[in-house]
């Protein structure tokens, strides 16, 4: 059951929007950028300790998930007005009446990381990875130029607590990471073309959440 969204410390915002907005956007070879510190290093703590208990691989939606109130308060601003707003104009878009769709992983398998681009029902993609430290070369996501060669990017990402990676979705928008066995957490967050998107996605995830309880995994 989805835990209540409580209000954010006067004090204290989760997410860093100032480093956001200061970091240039990168257009080789598709529009990219990359913010370490994108939440809050005091924040991070209790978001991972809120985090959703994720014991198998594959990718959830956060609709039904068990996590608490520090999770809960970042996933509402980052479905906020100024979040959209921030995002809309650094990627020169319009996100005006555009649902978002908001997913969570918490392992990674050896098939997973493979070169894609994003299904052309997405705008942006925004992930934010929760891992509190990596050491191993395998699960860093690349930045590729080619949907072929792993080897041909332009830009890698240690998947490091409160580190954001966020590009827009084209053609051209091939990513993927080597291989990594293991625990590795990132918080997905897109902006779709439409509410349907959001209905498809989520009744496809649970069927595949269903399906992945009945399967062993190694």
């Amino acid at each position: 059951m989805r835990a209540p969204a409580v209000p954010l410390d006067s004090g204290m915002s989760v997410i860093d929007l100032d480093r956001f907005r200061a970091t240039p956007l990168c257009h080789d070879p598709y529009d990219y950028l990359i913010v370490p510190g994108f939440l809050r290093g005091e924040a991070i703590p209790a978001i991972e300790a809120d985090y959703p208990a994720i014991d198998r691989p594959g990718s959830f939606p956060v609709a039904g998930m068990d996590y608490g109130p520090a999770f809960a308060a970042l996933l509402a601003t980052l479905e906020g007005d100024e979040m959209r707003r921030a995002f809309a104009e650094k990627f020169a878009v319009d996100l005006a009446g555009r649902p978002t769709m908001i997913t969570v992983r918490g392992r990674c398998q050896a098939k997973d990381g493979r070169i894609h681009t994003d299904s052309t029902t997405k705008i942006i993609t925004v992930l934010i990875y929760m891992n509190a430290a990596w050491e191993a070369p395998g699960g860093r996501l690349r930045v590729l130029r080619s949907p072929s060669d792993l080897e041909d990017y332009a830009a890698e990402v240690p998947p490091v607590a409160g580190t954001l990676l966020a590009f827009r979705r084209g053609e051209r928008s091939w990513h993927g990471h080597p291989p990594f066995v293991g625990p590795r957490r990132v918080i997905q967050l897109n902006w779709v073309t439409g509410d349907d998107v959001v209905r498809r996605e989520q009744a496809r995830h649970r069927v595949s959440a269903w399906v992945k309880k009945l399967v062993p995994f190694g």
